[in-house]
């Protein structure tokens, strides 16, 4: 269980959590280094990084034009298979889904999709068609977006209303381990993760959703959809 920095900053702006929404007294500084500052809520336990550091919508799409992930790459699509083949296993015949955040390159789409689970995109600088989020789906995969949204308890509640009864919300991320460890967490080093997950975090975010929750790797969690 990872608890709560004892350290309060009383300096910093108070700002709500965004995944919750919890609004503390003064925020409990969780870490800090030469470029931004990382505060934990206390009641969902995700880190966050306040907003007056978060980049611009074009500087953050010009550090993802930077990225070189291809159809035809090797490596991603191995990379993309630590989601891909357990989600694969899970799935009736014939479902259907959207790739949340699909980049340029939505090579998970296509890989869902020649398994014969047809797989919508949606990206908001990539592939900005909204009309498919107003669609429903058995599934909906968003693979390293999590740590990127700025309202993460607002979108992914957007996409939970979106599955159908028994419908799997699969995400990959990347998640704290503890506090030691996330001073040197390679993670923290892209300015554009500012949110960060841990297992209590989606504990939370299970009982909030009252969904079945399922750790499948280190950085897999699928939530799967009760009611």
């Amino acid at each position: 269980m990872i608890e709560p920095a004892l350290h309060q900053s009383p300096q910093e702006p108070v700002e709500p959590c965004p995944l919750c929404r919890h609004r503390a007294a003064q925020p409990f500084l969780y870490h800090q280094d030469k470029q931004r500052a990382y505060y934990q809520c206390g009641e969902c336990a995700l880190v966050y990084v306040p907003r007056r550091f978060h980049l611009s919508a074009t500087e953050e799409k010009a550090y993802y034009d930077l990225h070189e992930n291809h159809l035809q790459d090797p490596g991603y699509e191995k990379f993309l298979s630590r989601c891909a083949d357990p989600l694969l296993a899970r799935l009736p015949a014939g479902a259907h889904g959207l790739d949340f955040g699909c980049g340029p390159a939505p090579l998970l789409a296509n890989m869902l999709s020649s398994n014969g689970h047809p797989t919508a995109t949606y990206d908001l600088y990539y592939h900005p068609e909204s009309a498919v989020l107003e669609q429903s789906y058995d599934f909906v995969v968003s693979t390293e977006v999590v740590e990127h949204l700025s309202e993460p308890g607002e979108v992914i509640t957007s996409l939970w209303q979106r599955l159908n009864r028994g419908g799997v919300l699969a995400l990959m991320t990347k998640l704290v381990a503890s506090q030691e460890r996330f001073a040197s967490w390679h993670y923290i080093r892209d300015p554009t993760h500012i949110v960060f997950f841990s297992v209590p975090t989606f504990s939370w975010l299970a009982r909030k959703l009252n969904a079945e929750l399922e750790i499948v790797g280190a950085d897999v969690i699928f939530l799967q959809r009760r009611d």
